[in-house]
């Protein structure tokens, strides 16, 4: 009873932590309103300060971990927290900054060559997927399954040319399609290996977290939620359903803006299922790691994973191609920005499309790797609740 009340108190303790965060972001606006600036005083320097006082929080619990001067689950605690912090100061980062805004000629390469780089990248990846698998992963065609899934993303802009790509049925089915996918090769390959990980209440509720953090991140840096609207926005409540583009095809978006909060969110099947797959890949990595962590076993290896996920995860979406040009702007001046936010912000060009399918087949791939490490190097009761 008592390791229970302890757990309890310290996720009473990380969700009032998290709240005050998130409720202090929300109220920065509405200081400013009534006085001389937008912004209450604060800038991205700010935010700036914020992220690194969250890396700072990650880096320190993870330095700790690795010379036991701390349990794992008070490690686990300090690496969320400073995941927390870090994600509220690059969303406060992004908030504050000014739109960067670059003319077509800043473009590091035209339009023009944007079907033959669609199409060649994209059926080199078919191939690829079609070699390796067959000479890799003969008995798992499902492999090959997602990397053809993963080409089509690319090429199907120039296999359907024009509006009519908007609302064909193949970008429906390849968006709704993959996540499907991901979810059939996760279950096939990990799933029994996850179930009993899961059942450790201190691991899945940090991978539930990181989840919901890595998401609330995504939402905010792609703008589809906001406390910072742009000027020039009614005073008055809008609640409204528009038609929007968005990975591949066309979705209705519901869009509502409250001024006096102020608030904007915006919310579309095709962003949902984005960014719902990304966060719950990332999550289930989460978890895993702090299982790792909690049996000890290959520290490592598990601490490299969460290194290289809290750096992949973070520019998983592409459309935090404004946010990446905004820091490039303050490191090393807006001619070295703009070919950076034309090759992230740009929806048409392949390079976009080819970091989203590359986050989703790298997650997916860490997943089982680190499922099948775990089976090969540990005995059934490893993998048993430590709680």
């Amino acid at each position: 009873m008592s390791l229970e009340r302890s757990s309890g108190l310290r996720s009473v303790r990380l969700l009032s932590v998290f709240t005050f965060f998130f409720v202090a972001l929300t109220q920065i606006p509405a200081v400013s309103a009534h006085g001389a600036t937008a912004t209450g005083g604060l800038s991205q320097r700010h935010g700036i300060v914020l992220a690194l006082i969250g890396i700072v929080i990650l880096g320190g619990a993870t330095i700790l971990k690795r010379r036991q001067a701390i349990t794992s689950t008070t490690a686990l605690i300090g690496v969320f927290l400073g995941i927390v912090v870090t994600a509220l100061g690059a969303i406060l980062f992004e908030g504050l900054s000014p739109d960067p805004s670059y003319m077509a000629s800043s473009m590091p390469f035209p339009r023009s060559w944007y079907p033959l780089l669609s199409l060649s990248i994209g059926f080199l990846i078919m191939i690829m997927s079609a070699l390796v698998g067959w000479f890799r992963w003969p008995t798992r065609p499902r492999y090959t399954a997602l990397g053809t899934m993963m080409g089509l993303w690319i090429t199907y802009p120039y296999l359907i040319p024009g509006p009519a790509s908007y609302s064909h049925p193949l970008g429906y089915s390849i968006v709704l399609g993959t996540p499907v996918l991901v979810g059939y090769i996760i279950w096939k390959d990990a799933g029994h290996v996850l179930r009993a990980v899961l059942q450790d209440r201190v691991a899945r509720r940090f991978g539930i977290g990181v989840g919901v953090v890595i998401a609330f991140f995504f939402v905010s840096a792609t703008g589809y939620l906001s406390f910072f609207p742009d000027e020039g926005l009614p005073h008055e409540r809008v609640i409204t359903v528009l038609p929007a583009i968005y990975q591949l095809v066309k979705w209705p978006v519901l869009e509502v803006y409250l001024p006096h909060i102020p608030l904007f969110v915006a919310i579309s099947p095709g962003q949902l299922i984005i960014v719902g797959m990304l966060s719950t890949l990332i999550g289930l990595n989460a978890t895993l790691i702090a299982r790792h962590w909690r049996v000890e076993e290959r520290a490592g290896m598990t601490e490299g994973a969460a290194g290289s996920a809290a750096i992949v995860g973070s520019c998983t979406c592409g459309c935090c191609g404004p946010l990446v040009a905004k820091i490039a702007v303050l490191a090393a001046g807006p001619s070295i920005a703009a070919p950076l936010y034309w090759i992230f912000v740009d929806s048409a060009s392949p390079l976009s499309t080819l970091f989203i399918i590359a986050s989703i087949v790298l997650f997916t791939g860490s997943l089982i790797y680190s499922v099948e490490s775990v089976q090969q190097s540990a005995s059934p009761t490893d993998i048993a609740p430590a709680d």
